[in-house]
């Protein structure tokens, strides 16, 4: 079947329906932050079946990335959409992307911008917050990531009320930003919440996993944490973690690895220990100064992914 000429949209399409908003925080390489970009967004059906992507954007912001990142037009390019593999026709965008439910994992190359993107978007249990972040590379190093929250607009942008949301929001997203991932270090508590779990190669949900975090300070850089997924998949491993600037390192005895933050978002790499095979690379991403946790975790056996998983972890300090 012709999926451009489809006359259903796709599941990932249906979630993302509407208008969104954002001014996601621009970072170096190092995880410095260094500028913005306000967004607004839309992925239309056309009504002759076809699919359209667009973002408006302004960039704010100055130094190298100011120079790179600045076009002389809006985003507009095609999608070929489908539940197996979106794909994006350019002329701004070339390459797919894949849907998980609530989750999206793309890859792909943008000419005006010179640099390979892998961005995740995923769509929060509220149906109207999306978590967003753009990693860019030059070949296989990076070079900039983009990465903030979006609210979608379900009303018309006349409407004063609707507008001073909007307003009101940018505003929040613009304080939050630069404000890097650092998790409680005097305080001991737990993240627990239900995680969907996705195979990956039919991208079929195959479960739920209840998650919990349990989180003890062990000084004002390291943390002692013990994490259990009970449901899809079962698993319980603790580990040390030491926070220095941006960078986090993982010190066994269950996982062993590194991270590093761009603003709120942590991305982890984790490769368990004792002749496990397995590894998780994440996104570990601080919502708000409720200290929620957006989580997205892509299980590997060896380098094979096996299975998607992500959701919301709420945080209660202990009493």
């Amino acid at each position: 079947m012709d999926q451009q000429a489809a006359s259903e949209p796709s599941e990932w399409q249906k979630k993302i329906a509407g208008e969104w908003h954002g001014r996601p925080g621009l970072f170096d390489a190092e995880g410095n932050h260094v500028g913005y970009e306000r967004i607004a967004r839309a992925s239309e059906v056309m009504p002759d079946g076809s699919t359209v992507y667009w973002m408006n954007g302004t960039l704010d912001g100055s130094g190298p990335l100011r120079n790179r990142f600045q076009l002389g037009a809006d985003f507009r390019f095609g999608v070929i959409d489908s539940d197996e593999n979106r794909v994006y026709m350019g002329p701004d965008f070339y390459g797919t992307g894949q849907p998980y439910g609530l989750f999206v994992d793309a890859h792909y190359y943008s000419p005006g911008w010179q640099a390979d993107l892998r961005t995740w978007n995923q769509v929060l249990p509220d149906g109207k917050t999306q978590v967003y972040s753009s990693v860019l590379h030059d070949g296989w190093a990076v070079c900039a990531v983009f990465n903030g929250l979006y609210k979608v607009i379900d009303v018309g942008q006349n409407d004063t009320e609707t507008q001073g949301f909007i307003d009101t929001w940018i505003q929040a997203e613009t304080d939050r930003a630069p404000r890097p991932h650092v998790l409680p270090t005097k305080q001991k508590g737990q993240w627990s919440g239900t995680l969907e779990v996705y195979d990956a190669a039919s991208q079929e949900k195959v479960g739920d996993n209840l998650v919990t975090i349990d989180h003890e300070p062990l000084s004002l850089v390291r943390t002692k944490q013990t994490i259990i997924w009970e449901g899809a998949i079962n698993r319980r491993y603790s580990f040390e973690r030491m926070r220095k600037d941006q960078n986090t390192t993982y010190d066994g005895p269950d996982i062993f690895g590194n991270a590093r933050n761009f603003g709120r978002a942590l991305f982890t790499s984790q490769h368990f220990t004792g002749g496990d095979v397995w590894k998780i690379k994440g996104r570990e991403y601080l919502l708000d100064d409720s200290l929620s946790l957006s989580i997205v975790w892509e299980a590997f056996k060896g380098d094979m992914l096996t299975n998607v998983i992500f959701g919301q972890l709420d945080w209660k300090a202990d009493q």
